[in-house]
Order: C-alpha cells, then structure tokens, then sequence
C-alpha cells in the first residue's frame, strides 16, 4: 500500500451540496475572533488569517464559490447567529449544548484547557478544584465553560466577556483558579510574574474544533466530514499550522 493510497479522496461535489452548503451563491463562514490559535492574524487589508481562514477558503474552492468570512468577537454570539441566517459553515467547537441548533462535523485540531493556580495555593489537582469553596475564574460561553458547566457541578463561577479579560482580573486577584487553553496559560507562566503561579498539568478537557452548519443536512455534513478526513491525511491540517506557527499549541484528532 503506498502512502498515497492512504489519504481518503475528497468527496465529489454535488449540485446538492452546492446548494445546501452555499445557497446564496457565496459560501459564509462565520469566525471565532477570539480563537486566537485559530484566527491568528489579519492579512493586510484586515481580513482574517490563519487555520480556520484557510479551511474555509478551501472549502469555498471546491464548491466553485466566493468566501466571505463573517467575523463575530466570540463563539457565543457566533452560535447564537445561527437563527440570523448569516452564516452558512462556522469554526465553532463542539459542544452538546449547541448541538440542539447546529450540526458539528468531525473535529479538525484539539486544543487542551487546563487550570491555572496561584503558587501558594493548595489546589494542585483537578480534583481539588471541584468543590464547593472554589472560584474559577473563565471566558462565560467558551466551550471550556460550557463544559465545566456540565461537569464540575460544585465550584461557583466567575464569568467575563472575553478570554483576555478572565486573565486580567485572575492576576489581578479574582478567583481562586483561571480556566483557559493551556496555550495562554502557558503564556502567562513564561511572562512577567509568571512564578507567582502553577499550571495543573492534566488538562481538564480536550477542546473539539469543528466545523458548524444549519443541522438536517447529512449530506452535507458527510461531504464536510470527508473533506476534513481527506485535509488530515494528507497533511494540510499539519502544514497549514505550521505555517501560522501554532504546530506547539494545537494537537491533531487521532
């Protein structure tokens, strides 16, 4: 078997798919401003780059159509635009809650989140953060809250509107542990005052980065599901996050 035979074929491209996935003629992909490993920079006329900018311009290429990319500053208000009809595919991450009103495909990357204690703090374990005398500190409406929501039932929460945000006020004394992507945590621990502080290794959850769309179209989700299965095979997936310099902070599905 050579290497090539490996890497599944991308789906072919029907009329149907066209149309379910592109109905208006141009493809709309709504985008996770606040995915910073994701949505990494800003090309020169400000557009967006970076892993899910080119997926979705890839997937725009095979349906013979423009792409637009739909910015919204966080995945809150991009999964509640799904009623807006204003975007047709989204860089959302998966997420039980949201599967009521969209469709996820197969996830793309995995991004750990983990917790972040202060160094004298006698939380060490995630363990010891689900209790009833702890206060996390996070991004409200991330998938790591939507989750933890689900699962650590005992600590009470301090939600704020962005992920920058939760740091800040994490340093500046709020809380008793900051919950976040372990690529920003890991940003804090080597920056000014970074020893004040001590990351709880085992990660909490694996974040599942997706592609959403309008739900009741298996179609069009298997067509999505094997071009994702194809750009992983074959390497794109890999490339294209070394090209954005994110290959340390983001993992592949296995």
């Amino acid at each position: 078997m050579t290497a090539s035979s490996t890497v599944p074929p991308i789906p072919p491209v029907t009329p149907h798919i066209t149309a379910a996935l592109a109905p208006h003629g141009t493809l709309r992909v709504g985008i996770n401003m606040a995915n910073f490993l994701l949505v990494s920079g800003n090309a020169d006329d400000a557009t967006p780059t970076g892993l899910s900018p080119d997926l979705a311009q890839y997937i725009a290429d095979l349906l013979g159509v423009p792409c637009a990319l739909v910015p919204f500053a966080g995945p809150g208000q991009l999964a509640d635009a799904i009623a807006d009809d204003v975007w047709d595919l989204a860089n959302i991450a998966v997420e039980p809650e949201r599967a009521e009103t969209i469709a996820f495909s197969d996830p793309y990357v995995l991004i750990d989140a983990n917790f972040l204690a202060r160094k004298n703090s006698s939380i060490r374990t995630n363990a010891d953060v689900d209790q009833k005398d702890v206060t996390i500190m996070l991004y409200g409406r991330s998938a790591y809250d939507l989750w933890l929501s689900d699962h650590y039932l005992r600590p009470t929460y301090l939600r704020v509107d962005s992920i920058d945000l939760s740091h800040q006020l994490f340093k500046d004394g709020e809380g008793d542990v900051l919950a976040s992507l372990k690529p920003k945590l890991l940003s804090e621990l080597s920056g000014a005052g970074g020893d004040a502080y001590h990351l709880i290794t085992e990660p909490f959850t694996a974040i599942k980065q997706a592609v959403g769309m309008r739900p009741n179209q298996p179609e069009a989700l298997a067509f999505i599901n094997g071009v994702i299965a194809h750009l992983l095979a074959s390497g794109f997936i890999a490339d294209a996050l070394k090209t954005h310099h994110v290959e340390d902070k983001l993992s592949l599905p296995r």
